[in-house]
């Protein structure tokens, strides 16, 4: 089986490669290869690589730009996840789509079920709700991801940002009134993989069973406060020198931003043990294993 895994360079593409490299037949596709900014070459392409699988985990995640840069977050994260899905769909080969808590407006403090309505409350949480639609207009056997908070050791994220600025001052001001569970693109990837592991047969019939759409991400919830102090301990537990003397919780308010981020970013995840068979690991849990690696590269 060839599985096509786009955003080959990203976090979650880059972790699903590892994930599923020792198994599978891959074809990492980066932007030289696939280009999710011209749709309209996509089927053109498809048709020259012959997938058996594709794992979209590319995407326009600039979410304060994409409020001045709607066309092109919209022509990546819609138009061209649509492009995939309706070649796919012709040619019966199942698409993996990554989707986000953005699509949420973060109203209410329980976790956000697969079936809940969404409501976005950015140009890049629409852009990805428009995605998830497209796909699902395209009538083929397909699985829509839904997660939240990534980071990874590599890329812009959370754990790499805290770390530079914790390296570099010695007060932190983040928001703490906004609550979602971190979670490492290798967990994702790990999950992912399982799931792939499957009997072609028995992976659709679960596709299919979940009606096309799972959430995954860590177990347990904090914020992003309580994210950056655990960042911040566990580096210094490891050895690294930080500036940083003290974390100071802050009020979404406090900390503008051009885009509007959801306040409760949780996501439920009874579909993901009780169809998928996946037992995420708490949040805290996953993070040890990251931190352990970033700061091998952090200790001189």
């Amino acid at each position: 089986m060839l599985i096509m895994i786009t955003g080959a360079t990203g976090q979650i593409g880059s972790a699903l490669i590892k994930s599923l490299g020792a198994g599978s037949s891959i074809m990492a596709a980066g932007r030289n290869e696939l280009d999710l900014a011209q749709p309209g070459q996509i089927a053109s392409t498809l048709d020259r690589i012959g997938p058996d699988l594709i794992v979209n985990a590319a995407a326009y995640t600039a979410v304060d730009r994409a409020e001045d840069d709607r066309e092109m977050a919209f022509r990546i994260n819609a138009e061209a996840p649509g492009a995939m899905a309706s070649w796919a769909a012709r040619r019966g080969v199942p698409v993996i789509h990554f989707s986000t808590d953005y699509v949420f407006d973060g109203t209410g403090t329980r976790p956000w079920r697969e079936d809940d309505p969404a409501n976005p409350l950015s140009v890049y949480g629409a852009s990805k709700l428009a995605g998830d639609d497209a796909i699902r207009s395209a009538r083929g056997s397909h699985l829509i991801v839904r997660t939240s908070w990534v980071y990874a050791t590599q890329g812009t994220n959370f754990l790499r940002t805290i770390a530079r600025l914790a390296m570099q001052g010695r007060e932190l001001r983040i928001v703490s009134d906004q609550v979602g569970a971190p979670t490492s693109a290798r967990l994702i990837a790990d999950a992912l993989a399982g799931m792939i592991g499957m009997d072609s047969t028995l992976l659709a019939n679960r596709f299919a069973a979940s009606k096309g759409m799972v959430n995954i991400a860590a177990s347990g919830e904090t914020s992003w406060y309580g994210f950056a102090v655990a960042i911040v301990d566990g580096l210094k537990a490891r050895g690294v020198a930080l500036a940083a003397e003290r974390v100071v919780p802050i009020a979404t308010k406090d900390y503008p931003t051009k885009a509007k981020r959801p306040a409760n970013s949780r996501l439920d995840l009874t579909r993901l043990r009780h169809l998928f068979g996946v037992q995420p690991p708490q949040w805290n849990q996953a993070l040890d294993a990251e931190l352990d690696q970033l700061a091998a590269t952090l200790v001189r």
